[in-house]
């Protein structure tokens, strides 16, 4: 009784701190970035040469049929109107005309250091740029404070519908699962208090800067909490039932179960927690940053189903089953039903039954190589129509694409004319020009804005500046500028995009390799097996080979999805390795507690027939959960949402059901290398 008071006070204390996580997540690419990368330190010597960091948001006014006079002096209105705005630094630039004469453009540099205000300004922004305007003059909001604006906008709610979406379909799997009214709310309420208890340790860490939040991380937590704790809770709540028809007294059973389900739920909870804490080794901060806040979840998740969830079923005891109480002395279905007659025929026929599984996954890993991740262009962040995508097509239409997110060139003062000299001749530049007083270019006899003996110079791209060709021409910038003048740095909104790209593929090779090492270390550990353990890692990763066999399918054929991150794999790894590897502990756990009774190949054939449905539920519902972050309209968690539910659920029941104790019953004793247990 005293721990669920403790939990409730805990609840009611951290539970709050859900709702507002929001207001400590940042979304800003360039402070994801490591100090090491070149954009970096041009964002850095950038804000030398203004009071603030600025964001530019853009202004496009298109007219199809032309430009009128009217429209021109509306648009001229209108940027100073803009300009009257708190937030809006050093002035309002234009309005520039297209050369086809159809639209104008105005850049409205707002003050960056107004993170958490962004998405209002940008708002304040629209409504002014769109009042009273000529009938059939559009405008819209786009360039770096648009598409911040947008990302904030699709996380607005994340802590709300993301949570009631995952909570509804988890209860709905639990009353399947239990087809009792009592016991699924029961385990939702330990998830929940788990997940209050981390939103409210993460909230302290990240208001007080000790780590970052991102809205990709505040959403990942969400799902990993619920779905962790749920699982957690299927596998002591299956135990707790097999003791109840053991023991006669409910305090007994309780204390049996937690007992041998102790070791496997902390060992699966160790296992991912050493897992995403090997992503602090990521160069990407948004990356590293994921690790503390997701293990936090995890940590939270095993202190509710190990103290708050035995509290409460040993109050409720046979109750919570009700109305399918299990009785002392009753037969343990769960050994006699579907999962029996699985392991039956997994006797039988082993070699058969593992040499088809691991043909077929084969198969599927085949189509690894297809898988796009190498980068998505901004625009494709959004899987919804979103205004500052729609303004940068229009953009596009009538100004270089680049107009608003320039290259930056920063160096010496005495070698301003080379390094613009240099800009200018990269094929996929239009112009560059050194940047003078007030933001505006240095024209002819207008000396440049020289601040600690630096000058920048901006250069405007052709391409959208999200494209590749964006891309391969800020590579081509970086070499012409580091040759003319090798002190000279080289940055801005598309060199973020390239560095963070850059960094995400080096963080993939490093980190993967280092995953890998840990858990195989703690599977040995574990299971105080060699051969056990390389076998559930090996399988493991084939599984994940395989489900990124089907995503690439998935993504280019089905979704016609136009990329993906380079960190996109490397989340996709984390997860699957680390919960793939949970329900093979579950598994093995059962299989050598029984193995030390019955024998090998015996145990295996029970460890699988009693765990088989209890994890079989816990793969669905971490599924289910998953699956849940597709209702954010953002290409990464859609992609991150298909990967982690699909192979969750291959690994479940291919993976765990057929393929590893068919291989298990074929290697038979050697198994438990170095140790000894007989057939």
């Amino acid at each position: 009784m005293l721990l669920v008071v403790v939990w409730l006070a805990l609840g009611s204390l951290a539970g709050p701190f859900a709702g507002k996580l929001g207001s400590v997540a940042t979304n800003d690419d360039a402070a994801f970035l490591p100090s090491s990368a070149e954009a970096t330190r041009v964002a850095h010597l950038q804000e030398r040469f203004r009071d603030r960091a600025t964001v530019p948001a853009v202004v496009v006014y298109e007219r199809r049929s032309g430009i009128t006079a009217a429209d021109r002096a509306a648009v001229t209105g209108a940027a100073r109107s803009l300009s009257s705005i708190g937030g809006v630094v050093d002035g309002v630039v234009g309005p520039l005309p297209s050369q086809d004469g159809s639209a104008l453009e105005l850049v409205v540099p707002l003050d960056g250091s107004l993170d958490d205000r962004l998405p209002s300004l940008v708002d304040d922004v629209g409504q002014r740029a769109r009042s009273q305007l000529p009938a059939g003059l559009e405008a819209y909001v786009t360039g770096p404070a648009g598409f911040a604006a947008d990302l904030t906008h699709a996380f607005a709610g994340i802590d709300g519908i993301l949570l009631l979406v995952a909570v509804a379909v988890v209860l709905v799997i639990l009353v399947l699962v239990y087809r009792s009214p009592l016991l699924p709310f029961v385990v939702l309420v330990s998830a929940l208090f788990a997940l209050s208890l981390a939103s409210g340790v993460v909230y302290v860490l990240a208001d007080h800067e000790v780590i970052t939040l991102n809205g990709q991380s505040q959403g990942i937590l969400f799902i990993l909490v619920v779905g962790a704790a749920t699982d957690y809770a299927l596998l002591l709540t299956a135990r707790f039932r097999e003791e109840l028809r053991e023991q006669r007294s409910r305090f007994t059973a309780m204390r049996v179960a937690w007992r041998q389900c102790l070791t496997p739920i902390l060992a699966s909870g160790t296992t991912v927690i050493v897992a995403l804490l090997c992503l602090l080794v990521s160069e990407l901060n948004s990356t590293s940053s994921l690790g503390p806040v997701a293990a936090l979840g995890i940590l939270s998740a095993l202190l509710s189903a190990l103290t708050f969830l035995p509290a409460v079923l040993v109050l409720l005891g046979r109750a919570a089953f009700w109305p399918r109480r299990p009785r002392f002395g009753s037969e343990h279905p769960e050994r006699s039903g579907a999962w029996g007659r699985v392991a039956e025929a997994i006797g039988r026929r082993p070699r058969r039954l593992w040499v088809g599984a691991t043909g077929l996954l084969i198969v599927l890993a085949a189509f690894l190589p297809t898988l796009q991740a190498g980068g998505a262009p901004q625009s494709a962040l959004f899987l919804k129509q979103v205004e500052s995508v729609t303004g940068q097509r229009v953009a596009a239409r009538h100004f270089p694409a680049g107009t608003g997110s320039p290259v930056v060139v920063i160096g010496p003062a005495g070698a301003a004319t080379r390094m613009t000299q240099a800009a200018t001749g990269v094929p996929g530049i239009t112009s560059a020009s050194a940047v003078g007083r007030g933001q505006q270019p240095a024209g002819p006899g207008t000396s440049p804005l020289v601040v600690d003996g630096m000058v920048e110079v901006q250069a405007v791209l052709k391409a959208p500046p999200d494209s590749d060709a964006a891309l391969q021409t800020v590579k081509r910038v970086r070499a012409a500028v580091h040759a003319a003048v090798p002190s000279a740095e080289v940055g801005g909104t598309t060199a973020i995009t390239l560095d963070t790209q850059t960094t995400a593929e080096h963080d993939r090779n490093v980190i993967i390799p280092i995953v890998l090492v840990v858990i195989l270390v703690l599977l040995a550990l574990l299971l105080r097996a060699v051969v056990a353990a390389v076998l559930l890692l090996a399988s493991v990763v084939l599984s994940f080979a395989a489900t990124l066999g089907v995503s690439a399918l998935v993504f280019n054929h089905v979704l016609d999805f136009p990329g993906a991150d380079p960190s996109v794999p490397l989340y996709g790894f984390v997860f699957l390795v680390a919960l793939g590897v949970d329900y093979n502990i579950f598994l093995m756990s059962r299989v050598r507690e029984e193995s030390m009774r019955h024998g090998t190949r015996e145990g295996i054939g029970r460890g699988l027939a009693v765990t088989g449905g209890v994890i079989t539920s816990a793969g669905v519902v971490l599924a289910a959960t998953f699956s849940a972050l597709a209702v954010i309209p953002i290409l990464f968690l859609a992609q991150i949402a298909f990967i982690v539910a699909f192979g969750v659920l291959l690994d479940t029941l291919l993976v765990r059901s057929v393929l590893v104790p068919a291989v298990a019953h074929d290697i038979g004793p050697s198994l438990w290398w170095p140790s000894r247990i007989e057939s």
